[in-house]
């Protein structure tokens, strides 16, 4: 039976621990996986839900960044290529090759000149140690990819990346932790540094829910905290580090009305700024912006209405026959990347996607990096911790992130696809996932590819505290479903009253989620939203 959420702030409080991780995103939960399997005793905490932040609201690609070799930066490039790689082998179904296209047109520039173009796939390929590229004539690519414009166009040069769901990524990981000993709760937040003189020997934490405090020891602090970063570092040095927020911001369309089963890269028709539209969950995604995030860090962030307006330009543009308007939108999802800036005035999509670490008296803070990339900015932060933890010096550095599920098909009544899509989301969990949930439920929510299960199973086992954690990150139903999942809520409200909520709470919390989605992820407040998918 799974820990209630008392039982496990008492071991919370009762234990001295070796690492404390800050920060439930991507890179907090490599962090605590990879400390996790060397046998130390390891605490993750985040002061709102796992993957809140940026880790929920990316653009769900794996991927090396075709434009950072163009940009020189070709360590980070081998680096995130390196780890697309060992995704791609250790999570099928959870992170999944997907071809991605680039047009050519007549006419002056990289968009015209298919060699040059072809040079920068080999030099990618070679990095990535795979060949995996070509070129689909005009006919061709067109049959593809029905709808996209055709005047002047040459064809498409064709390459490969993955996409994934960022959260049930970073889910899988905690999982993974967990498996190995750690121990993680959500809504509980670092108050204050506790220290002897200089060293770092613990925090006060409070739990969000109850409002209780404690204080707890540890060895080392991690300070996974994003954008945030320097809130906790100033406590323990003068020294700060200049974090440029960016807010990236994503359309969700049906995908009837923009049909792709691939990827798209193409150039604003404005600002000449790259971006994407791709199928994701049977949608179909146009983003990003990249802009600089003027607002409250402590809010979660939305879209803008010029920002609306910038991304449905470029569609309509790339697609002119779609006629794309506000009223094709489901919904809307804007995240804010923490970049280690390089303060020299850089356009936000020029500035580098580096991460970096800097250990201060037994606090070890990190920021910027990729969501690729998770993996290796782990153990940057574990080698800066050995210090205080030598046993950390004798970890495998090569060892598996995932441990497989080894069985037969265990959805044996549904598609391969849907079969390798539930295996990438839970792993070993599976034999468990299958003996505790009901037969009845394992079939797919209408126009999705969740299982009603995976509702239950998030309640009982995922750390569910409002409905919009179930909503927005443990299952996407708020991304993909008209108007927030409205049309399901009934048999939900059956699912989480027999998971032991009450109706009292059942009702509090739909209006807690009926407001956060409306404010945060759907269209300003002044644009019509689609009322059907």
């Amino acid at each position: 039976m799974t820990s209630t959420r008392s039982t496990i702030w008492q071991q919370i409080t009762t234990t001295s621990w070796d690492i404390i991780v800050v920060g439930g995103g991507i890179t907090g939960a490599g962090v605590a996986r990879e400390a996790a399997r060397t046998g130390s005793k390891v605490l993750l905490i985040d002061q709102s839900d796992y993957a809140f932040g940026t880790s929920s609201r990316s653009s769900k690609m794996v991927h090396g960044g075709l434009r950072y070799i163009a940009m020189g930066d070709i360590r980070l490039t081998w680096h995130s290529l390196v780890e697309r790689e060992r995704l791609l082998s250790e999570a099928p179904g959870l992170v999944d090759r997907a071809n991605y296209f680039f047009a050519h047109f007549k006419g002056s520039g990289l968009k015209s000149n298919r060699w040059a173009f072809y040079l920068l796939l080999t030099a990618y390929d070679l990095l990535a140690g795979n060949h995996d590229r070509g070129f689909f004539k005009k006919s061709k690519f067109l049959e593809r990819v029905p709808g996209y414009r055709s005047d002047d166009l040459k064809g498409a040069s064709r390459y490969t990346d993955a996409v994934t769901d960022d959260t049930r990524l970073v889910m899988r990981v905690l999982d993974e932790a967990r498996v190995d000993g750690a121990v993680t709760l959500n809504y509980v937040r670092a108050q204050q540094t506790l220290r002897v003189g200089e060293q770092v020997t613990g925090l006060q934490l409070r739990d969000e829910i109850s409002g209780e405090t404690a204080q707890v020891q540890a060895k080392v602090v991690v300070n996974a905290t994003g954008a945030w970063v320097n809130r906790m570092r100033q406590e323990v040095t003068e020294q700060t580090v200049l974090v440029r927020p960016q807010r990236g911001s994503h359309l969700v369309v049906p995908a009837e009305r923009l049909p792709l089963q691939d990827a798209l890269i193409l150039f604003h028709p404005d600002d000449r700024r790259a971006m994407f539209i791709y199928s994701w969950e049977g949608r179909t995604v146009i983003g990003t912006t990249d802009l600089d995030h003027q607002g409250n860090l402590d809010e979660e962030a939305s879209i803008t209405a010029d920002e609306v307006q910038y991304l449905l330009r470029a569609a309509n543009h790339e697609f002119p026959t779609a006629q794309l308007t506000e009223a094709d939108v489901i919904a809307t999802f804007a995240g804010v990347r923490p970049i280690v800036s390089s303060s020299k005035g850089l356009d936000p999509s020029k500035e580098r996607r580096d991460h970096a670490v800097w250990a201060d008296h037994g606090m070890i803070s990190v920021s910027g990096g990729k969501l690729t990339t998770f993996r290796q900015i782990a153990q940057d932060v574990l080698t800066q911790a050995e210090k205080w933890l030598p046993q950390l010096s004798s970890r495998d550095h090569k060892a598996p992130v995932f441990h497989p599920y080894t069985g037969s098909k265990p959805l044996a009544h549904l598609s391969d696809e849907t079969n390798r899509r539930f295996l990438g989301k839970f792993g070993q969990l599976t034999p468990r996932f299958l003996d505790t949930m009901p037969a009845t439920e394992l079939s797919l929510i209408p126009e999705t590819q969740t299982l009603w299960a995976e509702i239950r199973w998030a309640l009982r086992e995922e750390q569910v505290v409002h409905l919009d954690d179930l909503m927005l990150r443990r299952t996407r139903l708020g991304l993909l479903l008209a108007q927030g999942g409205k049309e399901h809520m009934p048999r939900i409200h059956d699912i989480a009253l027999s998971e032991d909520w009450t109706e009292a709470q059942w009702q509090t919390e739909l209006e807690r989620y009926d407001a956060i989605w409306q404010r945060y992820y759907s269209l300003p407040p002044h644009r019509p939203i689609a009322s059907a998918a």
